[in-house]
């Protein structure tokens, strides 16, 4: 793919040189017995910078959602999702499969729900054919929603709903710092609305693989056995910490470049007639335009820009999604916009 301008995911980042090199200088032990220095120094870090008691690092995203929800729940507990979030539609229906969840989907507005929606889902306590509403579960940065951020007031309205109800909340924040670049937010600010937040390293952050769930001694104490249980407890795990590691310390602020650059191809798009797409609703560094008007498909038009050496992914019989990532420069984004108005202007 050494040719292509490869805009299908910011999972597809390769470690930089130097990010190279914090791996191979990285100081590991076993990871299962607590002994990789560099694992717990990442736990730790996180932890102070989410305001939360411990973390613990995990090989994926999916696996740090579904631990998550196995350690906030029981067998028959029902959760509150959006119906367009990565857990409902991406994670293999994992919280049912291993979990014996039910989640509950709830259509929000770009994936953003208001607590007067999740108000009116909760399920009223004690009568036996329901089952108890356990945990909310919101994302931020929303994927399907087109990198769309979670307005902060909104969040705060949820939590207030849930701790009247005694509900756990959980974070999706796979992007979460996508999130705090663009608004100015610290990661506090979402810690301390959150009983349990996840993000990853290996989208935005450039990690080559894992992401991290942090939270209470108490909850992260229940995550080690579920992540154990699925398979994710890893041994001489430094060397991928080490790597997460150097991502925090260089990764984070530069994320504005990537929002910037979505922004310039956001706009170009808007220019083409047989698009449609709001550069104004472009807020990080995802892109969702509607190709109807071409008169060919989300596949068609993947395919007509692959061919020319610009990738991208089909969202939708009519929808392309296209994303902005380190491995990305301006001479880049440049060329992408030459050739799609050479293919469809």
């Amino acid at each position: 793919m050494n040719n292509y301008i490869d805009l299908r995911s910011d999972t597809v980042t390769k470690p930089t040189d130097q990010m190279r090199l914090a791996i191979a200088n990285a100081d590991v032990g076993d990871d299962v017995f607590g002994d990789d220095p560099t694992v717990n120094l990442l736990q730790e870090r996180v932890a102070s910078m989410f305001g939360k008691d411990a973390a613990l690092f995990v090989p994926s995203g999916t696996m740090a959602n579904a631990v998550s929800i196995l350690a906030h729940t029981r067998r028959g507990d029902e959760v509150i999702v959006e119906k367009e979030s990565h857990t409902f539609n991406y994670e293999a229906a994992g919280p049912a499969v291993i979990g014996g969840v039910q989640l509950h989907p709830i259509t929000g507005e770009k994936g953003i729900l208001t607590a007067s929606q999740i108000a009116c889902a909760i399920r009223p306590p004690g009568d036996i054919h329901l089952p108890p509403t356990r945990l909310i579960c919101l994302e931020n940065t929303h994927n399907r929603g087109g990198g769309k951020i979670y307005p902060i007031e909104d969040i705060r309205a949820i939590c207030e709903t849930a701790k009247a109800n005694q509900i756990k909340m959980h974070l999706d924040g796979a992007r979460i710092f996508n999130s705090c670049v663009a608004t100015g937010l610290k990661p506090r600010d979402y810690g301390r609305l959150f009983d349990s937040i996840m993000f990853c390293f290996s989208k935005g952050l450039g990690a080559p693989i894992g992401s991290i769930i942090t939270g209470s001694s108490e909850f992260i104490g229940h995550a080690v056995r579920y992540r154990k249980l699925l398979g994710g407890g890893m041994r001489q795990v430094g060397i991928l910490a080490a790597a997460a590691l150097y991502a925090l310390d260089h990764h984070i602020e530069r994320l504005e470049i990537d929002h910037k650059h979505a922004k310039l191809l956001a706009g170009a798009l808007a220019q083409i007639n047989r698009f449609s797409i709001k550069p104004e609703d472009v807020e990080t560094n995802i892109i969702i335009f509607d190709v109807t008007n071409s008169g060919r498909n989300a596949v068609q038009i993947v395919d007509i820009l692959g061919a020319k050496g610009v990738l991208m992914v089909p969202f939708g019989e009519y929808l392309v999604r296209a994303v902005t990532h380190l491995n990305i420069d301006s001479e880049q984004i440049d060329a992408a916009i030459r050739t799609i108005q050479q293919c469809f202007a």
